[in-house]
């Protein structure tokens, strides 16, 4: 088969392998940070592309497929290889295939590159991990297992960079010859495969006779049929017994290159016992596998709240900086206020967080690059399944700790539908990093500092103490819908465990700035928004409202005696209640009022819909207009905060206590209530998501209030 490409677009390959070889390490050695994430057409999956550059000059894209096993699917997600591959003409159709396996594990991640070649499409097969394999004494013979293969083979070590230039030098081949040098077939087709596939063949003329097999096992569910096109591959089936001949290619595919394996493959030791299950004897030990989970995630939480203290005093620092400057440089008026109090303060009260975030992240992607995350969600499977919920569900639910939108996408690898809905369902109850902003600024004022915390920082605990309570929430919600939501499929787990691998802090760092950025960019496009909406309602009002307030604010000082400074402070207070963010605030404050929130604290809350995140935005906005200290950070503006008439402290232990408990519990992202409707593709789930968060959360909110206060 030859490639022809069109002059207008570049070389397209497809980076395909089973889950855990190592394609993403390659994927991000090839390409660098020249990454966009998009998704694949007609589904919420997320696709990388990348540009990669050969050594004549000319460039490929990269498309970095889902892993997946083989072409009879059990997830989502190892769907998107199917439905792709068994469409010449969708847009995302490879001209060749790079094929990523770990060569420890050879013979269990040929199945999948069989079928691939069956396709016709060219293929260089990348033997990833080269460098545990000479650790495990393994020796390939990589000239012999080439030719009984019928395609180049390559040694790659994306951990060590073995093997990229000869990897480069095949893709250079292949670019210019576009050849695939054979059409040898791994699966002889049966009289009626072959007999089925024929008769397919004159609707898809532009497939392949293994191409129409596919149509004849997946056109139930294949999105790129039409209605017709179903009709017409369901009367020539006749019979077809698709689960039968399913197992009868994966064997006979076994049969024919497990003996290409062990030909070319020698172990020069023998080693009774790896390195990897030596380890999980303790790892995944019934106790103590368990104590040591449960102690990782203490530490991590730890870790969040005492190692960014130093970066985000520097980022405060700077943005006070910047305050101070454009003060200092244009002349006092809308213009410098809006950039002061509106622009520079709500961003700073999100920018501020970014190191928490990247510590998240950072610790969450070693775990999951060291391959401890596969164990955690073996180890608690049957856990899991108490709840209603699978193995694979703890992953979404540690991932929700980052975001729970990607949280719930990764879902699709559950193949069971009750469960799957389930993760769905109760993965917003995790604290993701978009609480991270508010649970940092209000936990100092509901759990003071203690002098002699030592290691036990109590503000920690209390910050392990919000998750946990997430977590519980989780848990019980999810036991409750295992009763209330029935079907009769039935639970399973399929999981391949890796090796332990030392991390690739590369894929680490990449991760993690891929997430910041898109936290920063995503989040920071909301918040400047609504920070500049904001600051024009709390800067402005009705005329007389706001003449109303001055005149209060004066006779108040003149009763007080206050300073001018100070009437300056009350006046701006007055009339920010006399704004029209004051207006919305007040309008709110019936309902909230039980809950210690003033109206204050509802415009935030009304803003942080959007995103959860907007909160501390907000309320660096609101706490900005008419404020005395410029320089003063969010923290300090909060922690000054008083009851103008009264004098008493706004943010009392009760009141900020009563406000973590609500956004632990609410839903307050719309952003994954789009994408739980994407991914139900239905309106009634999300909205029965948010009525029972959001009302969890006042029922909650309330309790705790009216008990401390």
């Amino acid at each position: 088969m030859s490639v022809h490409l069109s002059p207008d677009r570049n070389f397209r390959l497809a980076l395909i392998g089973n889950p855990n070889s190592g394609k993403s390490s390659v994927f991000n050695r090839l390409t660098g940070l020249q990454q966009k994430v998009g998704n694949f057409p007609g589904v919420t999956v997320d696709k990388k592309v990348g540009q990669y550059e050969l050594e004549g000059g000319s460039n490929v894209d990269l498309i970095d497929f889902p892993g997946a096993y083989s072409f009879y699917p059990s997830s989502q997600d190892e769907r998107i290889v199917v439905q792709t591959l068994a469409n010449p003409l969708d847009e995302n159709y490879p001209d060749a295939v790079l094929y990523i396996a770990d060569l420890t594990l050879l013979e269990k991640h040929l199945l999948l590159f069989t079928q691939i070649r069956d396709l016709g499409l060219p293929v260089i097969l990348a033997l990833n991990m080269a460098d545990m394999a000479e650790e495990q004494g393994l020796h390939v013979d990589i000239e012999k297992l080439s030719k009984k293969l019928q395609a180049p083979a390559v040694l790659l070590s994306s951990h060590t960079g073995e093997g990229f230039d000869t990897l480069n030098q095949e893709l250079s081949k292949l670019v210019q010859k576009g050849e695939n040098g054979s059409n040898t077939s791994f699966h002889s087709l049966s009289q009626e495969e072959s007999e089925l596939a024929t008769k397919i063949a004159g609707h898809f003329p532009a497939n392949n006779a293994y191409q129409n097999l596919l149509l004849a096992h997946h056109y139930k569910w294949l999105p790129h049929l039409a209605e017709e096109d179903r009709k017409v591959i369901a009367s020539n089936i006749n019979g077809f017994q698709s689960l039968h001949h399913q197992v009868e290619e994966t064997m006979a595919r076994f049969d024919r290159f497990t003996p290409m394996v062990q030909q070319a493959i020698q172990r020069k030791k023998e080693e009774p016992n790896s390195f990897s299950e030596g380890i999980d004897r303790i790892l995944t030990h019934r106790v103590f596998g368990p104590i040591i989970f449960f102690a990782l995630m203490f530490l991590v939480f730890q870790a969040i709240y005492a190692w960014a203290g130093y970066p985000m005093d520097g980022i405060d620092w700077v943005f006070g900086q910047l305050n101070e400057a454009v003060k200092a440089i244009l002349p006092a008026g809308w213009l410098t206020d809006l950039l002061t109090d509106g622009i520079l303060a709500g961003l700073g009260g999100v920018v501020i967080f970014i190191p928490q975030i990247a510590i998240l992240f950072f610790l969450i992607n070693l775990l999951e690059e060291v391959g401890y995350m596969a164990r955690a969600a073996y180890m608690f499977d049957s856990v899991m399944n108490f709840f209603g919920l699978n193995g694979r569900s703890l992953v979404a639910l540690i991932s929700s700790g980052a975001c729970a939108i990607p949280a719930v996408m990764s879902t699709r690898t559950i193949a069971n539908w009750k469960e799957r809905l389930i993760t769905i369902l109760v993965a917003p109850f995790i604290s993701c990093s978009a609480r991270l902003p508010v649970y940092v600024v209000l936990i100092g004022f509901a759990v003071p500092a203690g002098a002699n915390d030592g290691f036990f920082n109590r503000q920690g605990l209390a910050f392990m103490g919000l998750y946990l309570l997430g977590i519980v929430a989780a848990l019980g919600t999810a036991l409750l819908f295992k009763y209330v939501l029935k079907t009769n499929e039935r639970s399973m787990l399929m999981l391949a465990l890796p090796e332990y691998r030392r991390p690739l802090l590369r894929n680490v760092a990449y991760n993690v700035w891929e997430k910041v950025k898109t936290f920063v960019i995503e989040a920071g496009k909301v918040i400047l928004v609504i920070s500049v909406i904001l600051w024009a309602l709390a800067s402005y009002g009705p005329k007389q409202d706001m003449l109303a307030a001055e005149e209060q604010a004066a006779s108040i000082a003149t009763e007080q005696a206050l300073s001018e400074a100070e009437q300056e402070d009350l006046t701006a207070s007055l009339q920010l209640e006399a704004s029209y963010a004051g207006h919305m605030g007040k309008w709110i404050e019936p309902v909230i009022a039980p809950l210690g929130f003033d109206w204050k604290m509802g415009v935030a809350i009304i803003c942080s819909f959007a995103a959860r995140e907007v909160f501390v935005g907000t309320m660096a906005t609101i706490y900005s207009v008419g404020s005395v200290d410029e320089e003063a950070g969010i923290i300090e503006r909060l922690a000054s905060e008083k009851d103008p008439i009264t004098g008493a402290s706004v943010y009392t232990p009760a009141r900020s206590m009563s406000l973590l408990i609500f956004y632990v519990f609410a839903m307050m992202c719309m952003s994954t209530l789009a994408v739980v409707k994407r991914e139900t593709n239905s309106w009634k789930w999300p909205i029965f998501q948010f009525v029972l968060m959001t009302g969890l959360a006042y029922l909650a909110s309330l309790v705790v209030y009216q008990l401390m206060a």
